[in-house]
């Protein structure tokens, strides 16, 4: 989820140095064409079902990477390099990147969630979970659900997704929106995030922003 997702991102928006994102997100320059994801079949190319499990048993319990230490973080990559020698053709057309997607390790702590998963931030706000939905044919959503002060809260954004090329995405998100107990507003403006989508199967899918953050999603229900 640049979440910072939200809750950009990707990712899909999950980046971002300010409280603005919830999941990857910079300023927005420039609009480019709206270019629809197709839903058309792609043949499957499946990894070897250990390679899957080795990548999501050294990010269970690291916070979402926080908790890695460098060497962790290298290892996570070399998995994730490994799994994109298996990556379908043209993923971006792939009906596999639909559905809801749980954030569970990003290699930078602040890109999915952005001030909210700084030191600080993570004293104040608990995450309780990073979500991004990807809807047919071009809507993402995603969100940051954390508590703070005993009160429930979440950040969520509604992007529209664009096809660039055969692997990366661009997503033109809407103002923030920001719910802490009771209360909700928006806040900011719009902003834009690119992720290269380097694996995707029935379980995860792997994402890498224009940044180089890498993220792993895994997929809910």
């Amino acid at each position: 989820m640049s979440a910072s997702a939200a809750a950009a991102s990707p990712g899909l928006r999950f980046s971002s140095s300010t409280p603005r994102s919830a999941l990857l997100h910079r300023p927005l320059r420039r609009r480019l064409p709206s270019v629809r994801c197709s839903i058309a079949a792609t043949p499957s190319a499946r990894a070897p079902p250990e390679l899957v499990e080795s990548i999501l048993s050294k990010v269970k319990g690291t916070d979402r990477g926080v908790l890695l230490p460098e060497d962790g973080h290298q290892e996570v990559a070399d998995v994730a390099l490994q799994l994109g020698k298996y990556c379908i053709d043209e993923p971006v057309k792939s009906p596999l990147i639909f559905g809801e997607w749980e954030v569970v390790y990003c290699s930078v702590p602040t890109s999915p969630g952005g001030l909210y998963r700084t030191p600080l931030g993570r004293l104040i706000f608990k995450t309780d979970e990073m979500v991004q939905v990807v809807e047919a044919p071009d809507i993402i959503r995603n969100k940051v659900s954390f508590s703070v002060f005993g009160l429930d809260g979440a950040v969520s954004l509604k992007g529209k997704l664009n096809v660039l090329d055969s692997k990366w995405i661009q997503v033109i998100f809407e103002a923030p929106e920001l719910k802490v107990g009771s209360l909700g507003f928006q806040y900011g403006g719009e902003s834009e995030v690119k992720l290269e989508i380097t694996y995707v199967d029935e379980k995860i899918r792997l994402g890498k922003g224009s940044r180089g953050s890498l993220f792993v999603f895994l997929r809910r229900g």
